[in-house]
Protein backbone atom coordinates (compact mmCIF):
# COMPACT_ATOMS: atom_id res chain seq x y z
CA UNK A 1 0.00 0.00 0.00
CA UNK A 2 1.59 3.15 -0.96
CA UNK A 3 1.43 6.14 1.38
CA UNK A 4 -1.25 8.58 1.58
CA UNK A 5 -0.74 11.64 -0.44
CA UNK A 6 -0.33 14.87 1.60
CA UNK A 7 1.74 17.36 0.17
CA UNK A 8 1.48 18.56 -3.45
CA UNK A 9 3.49 21.48 -5.02
CA UNK A 10 1.01 24.01 -7.26
CA UNK A 11 2.26 25.77 -9.79
CA UNK A 12 -0.44 28.55 -11.34
CA UNK A 13 0.23 31.72 -12.18
CA UNK A 14 -3.35 33.22 -12.09
CA UNK A 15 -4.22 34.41 -8.41
CA UNK A 16 -7.98 33.64 -9.14
CA UNK A 17 -6.97 30.23 -10.17
CA UNK A 18 -4.66 29.39 -7.01
CA UNK A 19 -7.11 30.47 -4.41
CA UNK A 20 -9.95 28.39 -5.91
CA UNK A 21 -7.50 25.11 -6.18
CA UNK A 22 -6.19 26.14 -2.88
CA UNK A 23 -9.48 26.06 -0.87
CA UNK A 24 -10.19 22.62 -3.18
CA UNK A 25 -7.39 21.18 -2.04
CA UNK A 26 -6.48 21.90 0.87
CA UNK A 27 -9.69 22.51 2.31
CA UNK A 28 -11.97 19.60 0.66
CA UNK A 29 -8.89 17.44 -0.20
CA UNK A 30 -6.85 18.29 3.43
CA UNK A 31 -3.79 18.54 1.46
CA UNK A 32 -0.75 20.46 2.02
CA UNK A 33 0.24 22.32 -0.21
CA UNK A 34 2.91 24.86 -1.44
CA UNK A 35 1.50 27.10 -3.91
CA UNK A 36 4.23 28.85 -6.37
CA UNK A 37 3.23 31.75 -9.24
CA UNK A 38 5.85 30.48 -11.79
CA UNK A 39 8.48 28.36 -12.28
CA UNK A 40 10.98 29.95 -11.21
CA UNK A 41 9.43 30.02 -7.36
CA UNK A 42 8.86 26.36 -7.91
CA UNK A 43 12.26 25.36 -8.46
CA UNK A 44 13.60 27.70 -5.38
CA UNK A 45 11.41 26.15 -3.31
CA UNK A 46 10.85 22.41 -3.97
CA UNK A 47 14.15 20.98 -1.89
CA UNK A 48 12.37 22.15 1.01
CA UNK A 49 8.98 21.12 0.64
CA UNK A 50 9.65 17.54 -0.79
CA UNK A 51 6.75 17.24 -3.08
CA UNK A 52 4.71 13.79 -3.53
CA UNK A 53 2.77 15.27 -6.87
CA UNK A 54 3.40 18.47 -8.92
CA UNK A 55 0.37 19.59 -10.23
CA UNK A 56 1.38 22.80 -12.62
CA UNK A 57 0.08 24.78 -15.03
CA UNK A 58 0.79 24.90 -18.99
CA UNK A 59 0.88 28.38 -19.68
CA UNK A 60 2.84 31.02 -17.73
CA UNK A 61 4.73 33.83 -18.47
CA UNK A 62 8.49 32.90 -18.49
CA UNK A 63 8.96 29.83 -17.63
CA UNK A 64 5.97 27.44 -18.85
CA UNK A 65 4.81 24.06 -17.76
CA UNK A 66 6.46 21.86 -19.30
CA UNK A 67 10.03 23.79 -19.04
CA UNK A 68 9.41 23.71 -15.53
CA UNK A 69 9.00 19.70 -15.39
CA UNK A 70 11.95 19.52 -17.12
CA UNK A 71 13.96 21.39 -14.81
CA UNK A 72 12.06 19.77 -11.89
CA UNK A 73 12.89 15.92 -13.41
CA UNK A 74 17.22 17.40 -13.59
CA UNK A 75 16.79 17.28 -9.51
CA UNK A 76 17.14 14.20 -7.87
CA UNK A 77 14.20 14.86 -4.88
CA UNK A 78 11.69 15.32 -8.19
CA UNK A 79 13.20 12.89 -10.92
CA UNK A 80 10.44 10.86 -10.26
CA UNK A 81 8.06 13.38 -8.36
CA UNK A 82 4.27 12.18 -10.24
CA UNK A 83 3.33 15.43 -12.30
CA UNK A 84 0.28 16.47 -13.59
CA UNK A 85 -1.00 19.21 -15.87
CA UNK A 86 -4.06 21.63 -15.37
CA UNK A 87 -4.51 23.58 -18.57
CA UNK A 88 -7.33 24.69 -21.08
CA UNK A 89 -5.62 22.88 -24.08
CA UNK A 90 -7.10 19.06 -23.69
CA UNK A 91 -7.46 17.97 -27.44
CA UNK A 92 -5.78 14.64 -27.87
CA UNK A 93 -2.87 15.67 -29.46
CA UNK A 94 -1.83 18.32 -26.45
CA UNK A 95 -2.76 15.69 -23.78
CA UNK A 96 -0.73 12.70 -25.57
CA UNK A 97 2.36 15.55 -26.27
CA UNK A 98 2.19 16.51 -22.17
CA UNK A 99 2.38 12.62 -21.39
CA UNK A 100 5.53 12.38 -23.66
CA UNK A 101 7.35 15.06 -21.48
CA UNK A 102 6.25 13.20 -18.60
CA UNK A 103 2.93 13.93 -17.24
CA UNK A 104 1.16 11.37 -15.75
CA UNK A 105 -2.12 13.24 -16.13
CA UNK A 106 -3.51 16.50 -17.65
CA UNK A 107 -6.63 18.67 -15.70
CA UNK A 108 -9.18 20.45 -17.47
CA UNK A 109 -9.22 24.06 -16.72
CA UNK A 110 -12.06 25.02 -15.46
CA UNK A 111 -12.17 22.22 -13.11
CA UNK A 112 -14.45 21.79 -10.74
CA UNK A 113 -13.57 22.22 -7.04
CA UNK A 114 -15.79 19.76 -5.33
CA UNK A 115 -13.73 16.98 -7.69
CA UNK A 116 -10.42 18.30 -7.63
CA UNK A 117 -8.92 16.59 -4.74
CA UNK A 118 -10.51 13.24 -5.59
CA UNK A 119 -9.00 13.04 -8.93
CA UNK A 120 -5.24 14.05 -7.17
CA UNK A 121 -6.02 10.79 -5.27
CA UNK A 122 -7.18 8.89 -8.14
CA UNK A 123 -3.85 10.09 -10.18
CA UNK A 124 -1.89 9.52 -6.76
CA UNK A 125 -3.41 5.49 -6.58
CA UNK A 126 -3.07 4.68 -10.27
CA UNK A 127 0.88 6.01 -9.81
CA UNK A 128 1.57 3.62 -7.03
CA UNK A 129 -0.85 0.52 -7.61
Amino acid sequence: MAEKLSRILYIEDEPDIQAVARLALEMVGGFTLEVCSSGAEALQKVADFKPQLILSDVMMPGMDGPTTLKKLRELVQTATTPAVFMTAKVQPSEVAEYKELGAVDVIAKPFDPMTLAGKMEEIWARCHG
